[in-house]
C-alpha cells in the first residue's frame, strides 16, 4: 500500500488532473505539493462543468478543495 504524498511524488513533472468541489476540474503537470494537499500546477486549464475556462501559466489549489487527482 502507498501512501498519498508518495504517490504525489511520484508524479511530480507529470500531467495530472485535480477535480475540486464545485464541478470546477484543472489539467495541468504536477510542480510540487505540501502535507495539506495544496498543489502547483503548471501549463494549467481551467474547466468548469466540462467546459474549459481559461489557461493558466501556474495555478495554485487548496488542498481543502481537492476531491481527487489521477494521471489523463
Amino acid at each position: 500500500m502507498q501512501k498519498p504524498l508518495n504517490v504525489l511524488n511520484q508524479n511530480i513533472g507529470k500531467r495530472v488532473i485535480v477535480e475540486l468541489k464545485g464541478n470546477r476540474e484543472y489539467r495541468g503537470v504536477l510542480d510540487g505539493y505540501d502535507p495539506h494537499m495544496n498543489l502547483v500546477l503548471k501549463s494549467a486549464e481551467e474547466h468548469v462543468n466540462k467546459q474549459l475556462r481559461q489557461t493558466h501559466e501556474l495555478a495554485i489549489l487548496r488542498g481543502d478543495n481537492v476531491i481527487y487527482i489521477s494521471p489523463p
